[in-house]
């Protein structure tokens, strides 16, 4: 098994490309070892002193160190651990843990407008984030202030507020008149 690894804009976190599918559908964010126990990938990657979140795509899995380890001395056990899963034959998330879709559900009078939030999300946003291993997720819409949930790479990427208002906020503005700000949300 050869495992490809890709930097992403967040110094802090690699991508990690297994030459497979990782996840059948939607993503998983796992912002701690503690929240890790429903996916025997993230515990093996997690056993790996040094690591401090696992995030898991379609076809990757993306991995944040702290800052006091360096990525020539963590990088060979990551990758020993993400082989030794998928050598292992268990699944990437375990029993009927359901896999996130991502997006918040919305009902009220702005549905239609969330409906195109979404939609501009999933076809313009997110196959460009899922490049850099992170995903953006629609978290919430009031009073023309979109809320978006960043996890991956992209969650303390130092590029992140950039992306957001530069690049998503205008983006959403243009095609959505009723937007005008977007901000970030934690988990």
């Amino acid at each position: 098994m050869f495992i490809q690894t890709e930097s992403t804009p967040n110094p802090a976190t690699l991508k990690f490309l297994p030459g497979q599918t990782v996840l059948e559908m939607g993503t998983a964010d796992f912002p701690s070892a503690d929240t890790a126990g429903t996916s025997p990938l993230a515990s093996r990657v997690f056993a790996v002193e040094g690591v401090t979140g696992v995030f898991l795509g379609n076809d990757f899995v993306t991995v944040t160190k702290a800052d006091t380890v360096e990525w020539d001395h963590v990088k060979p056990a990551i990758l020993g651990a993400v082989m030794e899963h998928f050598q292992s034959g268990q699944p990437a998330l375990a029993g009927d843990t359901a896999e996130s879709g991502g997006h918040a559900e919305h009902s009220g009078e702005d549905g239609a407008i969330v409906e195109q939030i979404k939609e501009l999300l999933d076809t313009r946003v997110r196959p460009a984030v899922a490049q850099d291993g992170g995903d953006i997720t629609f978290h919430g819409f009031e009073r023309g202030i979109v809320y978006l949930h960043m996890q991956g790479a992209c969650a303390g990427c130092p590029s992140s507020t950039v992306t957001l208002k530069m690049g998503i906020e205008n983006l959403l503005r243009h095609y959505i008149p009723e937007v005008v700000e977007v901000r970030p949300v934690a988990a």
